[in-house]
């Protein structure tokens, strides 16, 4: 019964995840018709998608702190709140500013979800089960990602021109506002789970922190719980106020530095321009937009059968070897897709050109068959004759009809590189993070890092619509490559194995051991 407890409180908890898995999967559909009715360029459609993750930046920097103040359950109530809210606005938007603002407040609840979970989790978890109930975040994430991905299948499946219902102006609204419904059972199961015990030792309310823990693990091991926090409550006596300054102390160097590799390296190797932009990229392969909508639906599967794995195999293999694992089959995954890439070529045939349902086709004569060897060319000379507005609209079709490519292998390349993914640097990176620090320096390193994680993630996000125009798929896709294989060898030589170990115990270990390592 305590087990059951503790793992429906954990799955509550972790809904957060979900609800920011289904807004980043649900805006790769919804860019594909919002996009073209406002006429955004490259910039301001990467804007779009990646203002959230700027809004959560700021959240991400300050929750944990605030939860250190009022609670972590009270800020997960709040968090909830702005998902309705923001689910509602966005639906509605009737203009570009009022778009990227609605979704602004989408990132504020996101970034502060993305941290107080896996805290809130570690400190209600034992040392056994720890890392599967923290990975219930992932597990949630891609849950909401396939969520999303099967409601936009749906939603563009129903969008036809003989619907009176959906029509392109209208279909990416209801895609957004989807997500209230979540959002609503989200904030109302938040008040059946119980305020944290170590957040609640925190605060010195010590009967009430023990009642909490009994409940979670029975007598037996509520009482081994607590008589672990206690033999380490000298530790957080100390009550001065914390700044980021104290986090550069010799004593939590290391653990900083192991923290903000992951972090960093878990957004720069590019699995959000993926997810957000994975319609777009599967439009690239010319398998055209309905193939690429239900390739969505394959990608967010995978994730989550490969999120079953990092929940069996991280507490019995150990955050290590996964996080080695699966970084270096992502590495191999991208450079295999940038190979894909480079070999495709681009030809439209007049027969096709005709075949163009669009206004304006009979602009594209001037380039029937003539041969392009990259992507970049191509959609130069294809824009400039459309118009971006045109182009956005029709991309999935002229793309079908002239590229030449080895799609499977692309195909191949994107879903290995996301399995790899949902088994190491997704659900590993937040176990770490909710291992690695003492109690009283938790929320703020947490926070420092999360705002450097998402600081990487929106730049990535924002950035790849450009990429993807000026560098070319093969060339974008070979730079995350790059970038993961250089990663793996740094985490090769520094990563630190928190298995089996209470979060007191860890403490004790990487914090004193770190006051001795030289970086």
């Amino acid at each position: 019964m305590n087990k059951a407890y503790t793992i429906f409180v954990s799955f509550i908890v972790a809904l957060g995840g979900f609800l920011f898995g289904f807004d980043a999967g649900i805006i790769s559909g919804v860019m594909s018709f919002a996009g073209p009715e406002f006429d955004l360029n490259e910039i301001q459609s990467g804007w779009v998608v990646s203002s959230p993750s700027f809004a959560a930046m700021i959240a991400m920097l300050f929750s944990g702190r605030l939860s250190d103040r009022f609670g972590r359950k009270r800020l997960l109530i709040i968090v909830a709140f702005l998902y309705g809210i923001s689910a509602v606005l966005s639906a509605l938007a009737t203009s570009y500013e009022i778009l990227y603002i609605a979704r602004m407040i989408g990132g504020l609840a996101f970034g502060a979800a993305l941290v107080l979970a896996p805290i809130y989790i570690a400190e209600i978890s034992t040392a056994e089960n720890r890392g599967k109930l923290v990975t219930l975040q992932q597990l949630n994430i891609v849950f909401g990602f396939f969520a999303a991905f099967l409601s936009n299948y749906f939603f563009n499946k129903y969008n036809t021109p003989e619907s009176d219902f959906f029509t392109d102006e209208n279909v990416w609204r209801w895609m957004l506002g989807v997500e209230l419904i979540p959002a609503l059972l989200y904030f109302m199961f938040l008040f059946f789970v119980p305020k944290s015990p170590r957040w609640l030792y925190l605060k010195h309310r010590v009967t009430e922190a023990k009642q909490v823990l009994i409940k979670l693990h029975g007598i037996e091991k509520g009482h081994a719980e607590i008589a672990s926090i206690e033999e380490n409550a000298d530790t957080n006596k100390d009550k001065s106020k914390l700044n980021i300054k104290d986090l550069l102390k010799p004593s939590l160097r290391f653990i900083l530095i192991v923290g903000l590799i992951v972090g960093v390296l878990q957004q720069i190797t590019g699995i959000n321009a993926v997810y957000f932009y994975a319609t777009s990229i599967f439009k690239q392969t010319g398998i055209g937009t309905d193939a690429a909508f239900s390739s969505g639906v394959l990608l967010s599967t995978i994730s989550v059968v490969f999120t079953f794995v990092a929940i069996y195999l991280i507490d019995r293999m150990g955050r290590r070897p996964l996080l080695l694992i699966g970084t270096a089959g992502i590495a191999v995954s991208l450079l295999l897709c940038a190979y894909g890439f480079n070999q495709a070529t681009y030809q439209l045939p007049k027969e096709k050109i005709a075949q163009f349902e669009f206004s304006d086709a009979e602009k594209l004569m001037p380039f029937a068959d003539k041969v392009y060897d990259n992507d970049i060319d191509f959609k130069s000379d294809i824009k400039s004759a459309l118009g971006t507005k045109i182009y956005g609209k029709n991309d999935g079709a002229i793309l079908e009809a002239a590229t030449q490519i080895n799609a499977p292998l692309i195909l191949i390349g994107i879903l290995g590189f996301v399995a790899c993914f949902a088994f190491s640097l997704g659900p590993v990176m937040w176990v770490l993070l909710s291992e690695l620090f003492p109690l009283k320096y938790r929320g703020l390193a947490i926070g420092v890092i999360a705002f450097v994680n998402s600081l990487m993630s929106s730049i990535i996000q924002l950035i790849f619509p450009w990429e993807l125009s000026h560098l070319g798929n093969a060339l974008t896709f070979f730079i995350f490559g790059a970038i993961a294989t250089i990663g793996f060898f740094i985490l090769l030589k520094i990563l630190p194995e928190t298995k089996g170990k209470s979060l007191e115990a860890i403490e004790k270990e990487l914090v004193k051991s770190s006051m001795d390592v030289s970086l």
